[in-house]
């Protein structure tokens, strides 16, 4: 059975977005948006609301019960503050919260009692099948 461990970070992220895009909707906001008060700019590729929701879900599967507030600070970065040094600052909230919103319905994450959320057995088997199909896939030539 292949795990998130067996398979590359970004090869997983990349086909299990691929593959939420026919599940989730993107919400019309998220064209508008940043990912957080570190990002200068929004986002340029079409599809990065679903490879953060890719993200997010194998990050539940690798790390166990999380919450919102640790999330924040996984996808948290470096921000320019004129001539001032770079500070650590989260990610947004609102991004983070939706896209686990969308897991739950999709039933592949629950809560896991005071300590955030978890992923669930469907999710588990979910995210298994797709390490299984990204193991499979041939590798894409470099650009």
């Amino acid at each position: 059975m292949a795990t998130p461990n067996d398979v590359s970070a970004q090869k997983l992220i990349e086909t299990m977005a691929d593959d939420l895009a026919g599940k989730m909707k993107q919400p019309d906001w998220s064209r508008f948006v940043k990912t957080g008060p570190q990002a200068s700019r929004l986002p340029t590729q079409k599809n990065w609301y679903f490879l953060k929701s890719a993200s997010v879900l194998r990050r539940i599967y690798v790390d166990g019960p999380v919450g919102i507030e640790r999330l924040r600070t996984v996808y948290g970065g470096l921000a320019e503050r004129g001539t001032k040094p770079k500070r650590f600052i989260r990610a947004g909230g609102k991004i983070i919260r939706t896209i686990i919103q969308d897991l739950e319905k999709q039933g592949l994450v629950e809560k896991a009692g005071t300590k955030g959320r978890a992923i669930s057995s469907k999710g588990r088997k979910y995210v298994d099948s797709v390490c299984k199909k990204a193991l499979t896939m041939p590798q894409k030539p470099a650009e």
